[in-house]
């Protein structure tokens, strides 16, 4: 009997703490991507258009391009919870903003797409993003 307490309350906490990172992914996923849309669809659109358009190509904005990078919005906020697991929030803050952010921009600049003015903008907000995206993992799903 005490067995069966002991279990449904380990059950229990268990099924809690697997809710609470879900939910944790779940929302640094749609902070990512909030922001990912605000910087490059409101604020750098312009930017994007121009370069593209000076190397002689479209922009690539179908709706397709948009479910790719929901898709990495979602990746990059399982990569932030992953690496939060182990590292305090600024490590974890600069870890994925590095991963995700400073290697795409390496080689997009490698392939000469990357509109360098933007970074201007881009790296801060960036940093930002990274930055809550890390806080609401931490604070959603605490390791310890």
């Amino acid at each position: 009997m005490e067995y069966d307490k002991i279990l449904k309350k380990n059950t229990g906490v268990i099924m809690n703490l697997q809710f609470r990172n879900i939910i944790a992914v779940i929302l640094t996923g749609i902070w990512v991507n909030a922001s990912e849309f605000f910087r490059n669809e409101v604020l750098l659109k312009t930017y994007w258009i121009n370069h593209y358009r000076s190397l002689g190509m479209t922009f690539p904005s179908e709706p397709l391009n948009g479910m790719i990078w929901v898709v990495w919005g979602f990746l990059f906020a399982i990569a932030i919870y992953v690496i939060s697991r182990k590292f305090n929030l600024i490590q974890t803050t600069l870890i994925s903003w590095f991963m995700a952010f400073v290697l795409m921009w390496v080689v997009t600049w490698n392939l000469n797409v990357l509109p360098s003015a933007i970074l201007i903008y881009a790296v801060p907000l960036s940093l930002l993003e990274a930055f809550i995206g890390s806080y609401i993992c931490i604070k959603m799903s605490p390791n310890r």
